[in-house]
């Protein structure tokens, strides 16, 4: 299929760079931090020779999550975002971008976020998981009510909000202790997650602000194939989580999932069957993963060649109102 676009398309900038630097191993490591540095030429190139019309660029994890210190969260993001919009200045037909935010800071996240859309042209937000605040060991999770003002501002700008993974905090994590290889990509970042978003389902955000629309990568981290058992069991074992719907209801009507890391035909036509081909977006994860692969998988895959439309390109197109 030509003209695809990429919904999870990762950069980097010297100031997060480091983030990524322990998934890979040595002499992997000089290759990858130049692809996920690049934002012109190589990358153009690889998009063109696997038929990848635009990607939608969005900065490394966890990057700004990660920084504790309100005031260095702030400058850096707005170094990702401006980074970013110069290079979708230079090739709007083939970038447009998540913007980064400083959700330490409640107030400063919303100023850097209408900042970002009206000023920058940010079709979306991207923010990876919690945010530590302050101190590294002090977190929180975007259902706290301090964040209530700035979801008011995603839902009056109108843009879609991406729940991108990181790992859970360490004392959060004690369940693979002595188990490494399953931290990260293998299993943590989906558990962790998918938790966060039934936090977000179950506070009853999305009977507040009912037109949110969130995205979730990696087929759904999972909830697409658990969500009738949730909805089923908290149904059942009423213990008054304050929202006016089911799970379910809530991740088919404000929820989008992506391919992103998951090149498997089977799991995406279970997505299918389960929430349906409109709200499901093609990504690569790039460059976590192999743009080759993914597309070539994409492009040969069992489905319907309307289906392989509208999760390739045109679901994206309604999804962020993009002109092309």
């Amino acid at each position: 299929m030509l003209n695809k676009i990429g919904i999870e398309e990762t950069f980097a900038i010297p100031e997060t760079l480091g983030c990524s630097e322990k998934y890979f191993p040595k002499d992997v490591w000089p290759k990858f931090s130049a692809a996920i540095l690049d934002l012109m030429d190589a990358r153009l190139q690889l998009m063109d020779e696997n038929g990848m019309e635009m990607m939608i660029l969005s900065l490394n994890s966890p990057a700004i999550q990660t920084i504790y210190n309100k005031k260095e969260a702030i400058e850096v993001a707005r170094i990702a975002n401006d980074t970013m919009a110069e290079a979708i200045h230079k090739h709007p037909k083939r970038f447009q971008g998540f913007a980064a935010v400083p959700l330490q800071d409640p107030d400063a996240a919303i100023l850097e976020l209408q900042r970002a859309v009206k000023d920058l042209g940010c079709i979306g937000v991207l923010a990876n998981g919690y945010s530590q605040i302050d101190a590294e060991d002090n977190y929180m999770y975007l259902d706290d009510p301090a964040y209530r003002p700035f979801w008011a501002e995603v839902a009056k700008l109108n843009i879609p909000f991406y729940l991108h993974p990181r790992e859970p905090m360490p004392c959060n994590a004690h369940s693979v202790d002595g188990h490494p290889w399953l931290n990260g990509a293998a299993w943590t970042f989906g558990t962790e997650t998918a938790t966060h978003a039934l936090r977000l389902i179950c506070s009853g955000l999305y009977d507040e602000f009912p037109n949110l629309k969130m995205i979730l990568g990696h087929m759904g981290e999972a909830l697409p194939y658990t969500m009738w058992r949730i909805s089923n069991r908290m149904k059942r074992e009423d213990r008054g989580a304050p929202m006016k719907l089911q799970v379910c209801d809530y991740l088919l009507k404000n929820f989008w999932y992506t391919t992103s890391g998951h090149h498997r035909t089977q799991t995406l036509i279970n997505t299918m069957s389960e929430i349906g081909a409109d709200r499901i977006l093609f990504a690569t994860d790039f460059p976590f993963e192999s743009v080759p692969e993914a597309c070539e998988w994409f492009d040969s895959c069992s489905i319907s060649e309307n289906d392989r439309e509208k999760i390739g390109r045109t679901n994206a197109i309604n999804l962020f109102d993009l002109n092309i």
